[in-house]
């Protein structure tokens, strides 16, 4: 009796303790993340006001990329990877001047026309208040790591404006395959808190009803699996673009803000040829998207290309908008295609690409019925876990790291984070995978020999 009285006291003074800290984790991060969005959305304003803004664009990169280099260079790129690596691998410790620097470089690349999001610097605003704070209180690094990822999940749902969802995500972003349950409390608090507090402070957010989604049927979710897998490719090809953009910039061997100044001219052209609509946060489009407003079939595939030279040549933000605009306009072409309502498949894309480039499809699922209605679940939750499936071991933040294969049929080193990762096949007998292997070497087995055969009676006839 006296252990069980023991642990139950513990486990409550425990609650206590994170349920204080989480509310006030979650009113900082809150009213930092608002005046985050406040100053920019004045900022995005003040650029609207001339068409010539992007032009900006060279100068806008190589401030940004000059303020991280001798400020805080830990706010390069998008922040939320920045924020999963310290936690892997300095238990959380994260500097406080990343906070302002992430700031303002980050309004700086938007307000011009820089392709990115504002989640990112949300998340590790978030992750560096809390990080400052368990300075204050002297926590180990146990305490630490789990103050700072209730910073992450309160940026996220302050940003977003889905405090379950943006909750989830922060503890499920970490990993792949995994949860960390002991910090779920926690984070469920400092997000709800967060978004109350940036609600209170005028932040407003966009949640659209979708009307037009069908009665079941199995035709219809046939369709929607089809869907999940094109929405897996579209998470494919966003992280491959990311890494090559990340491989040329590397390549060029010159001061860092210089190369600001040759991804902002390059951006510039690329507007001037496409559009204009391929830069900045591009809600307009994601917006009209769900209204079933039509984009450029190619939307998809070139907001990638903007924003990977955008994160990769001196520009700071997040990456989650941008996965916004890519699943919303994907949506849109698949929907065309297969001649499906728009807006129900813009807002299935949204979540799903979402699912598959971060892995993070439960959080996804949740935000599909937080933005969208509970009527769209069913088929947003498939759509979500087979573009997850389909992205494979590969990630927009490749700090993850892996706690499950995604196939019994791939040999994966778990427990790595995902950049170390190489995969190789398994083969077993009973798979369907094995199945499709071993019929294919039949046939090319079957093929050699026709070949073979022929060859032999064309060299009897030329004998004789």
């Amino acid at each position: 009796m006296k252990r069980r009285i023991t642990e139950s006291t513990v486990l409550f003074i425990s609650i206590i303790k994170w349920v204080f800290l989480a509310t006030v984790a979650g009113g900082i991060v809150g009213a930092a993340a608002a005046l985050f969005l406040n100053l920019l959305d004045l900022a995005a304003n003040l650029g609207r006001q001339s068409t010539y803004t992007f032009l900006f664009i060279p100068f806008a990169l190589f401030a940004s990329a000059l303020l991280v280099k001798y400020l805080a260079p830990d706010a390069e790129g998008h922040g939320t990877e920045k924020v999963i690596e310290a936690i892997h691998k300095r238990s959380g410790k994260i500097a406080l001047p990343v906070v302002p620097v992430k700031l303002a470089a980050t309004i700086i690349t938007l307000a011009t026309g820089g392709s990115a999001g504002k989640e990112g610097p949300c998340a590790q605003i978030g992750a560096g208040l809390t990080s400052f704070l368990s300075d204050i209180f002297k926590f180990d690094d146990h305490d630490r790591k789990k103050l700072v990822v209730c910073g992450i999940s309160a940026g996220f749902a302050a940003v977003f404006g889905t405090p379950i969802a943006g909750s989830i995500f922060g503890v499920e972003v970490l990993f792949v395959g995994a949860i960390l349950y002991e910090v779920l409390l926690p984070s469920f608090i400092a997000g709800i808190t967060a978004y109350q507090v940036t609600s209170l402070l005028g932040v407003t957010y966009f949640h659209g009803q979708v009307n037009v989604v069908p009665v079941f049927t199995e035709l219809f979710l046939l369709k929607v699996m089809l869907a999940g897998l094109f929405f897996g490719i579209c998470s494919i090809i966003l992280i491959e673009t990311l890494k090559a953009g990340e491989k040329i910039s590397n390549r060029i061997k010159i001061w860092t803000p210089f190369k600001g100044l040759i991804g902002g001219i390059f951006l510039v052209i690329l507007a001037l040829i496409f559009s204009k609509n391929y830069l900045g946060l591009g809600l307009q489009t994601i917006e009209g998207a769900f209204r079933g407003e039509t984009a450029d079939w190619y939307a998809f595939l070139l907001k990638p290309v903007f924003t990977s030279i955008t994160l990769n040549f001196g520009g700071s933000g997040g990456i989650v908008t941008p996965i916004f605009f890519i699943g919303a306009t994907a949506g849109l072409f698949f929907a065309t295609v297969m001649n499906l309502n728009l807006g129900t498949f813009s807002a299935i894309g949204l979540v799903s690409v979402l699912a598959g480039s971060a892995n993070t499809p439960i959080a996804a699922s949740i935000m599909a019925v937080e933005l969208f209605g509970p009527q769209i679940a069913p088929y947003a939750t498939v759509a979500c876990v087979i573009s997850f499936l389909i992205t494979g071991h590969r990630s927009v933040y490749p700090s993850q790291v892996l706690s499950i294969s995604k196939s019994p049929s791939l040999k994966v080193e778990i427990g790595k984070e995902l950049e170390d990762i190489q995969t190789s096949y398994i083969p077993r007998k009973k798979s369907l995978a094995g199945l499709v292997f071993r019929f294919i070497g039949f046939i090319e087995k079957l093929v050699s020999r026709i070949q073979g055969g022929r060859g032999s009676g064309d060299h009897t006839d030329n004998s004789k």
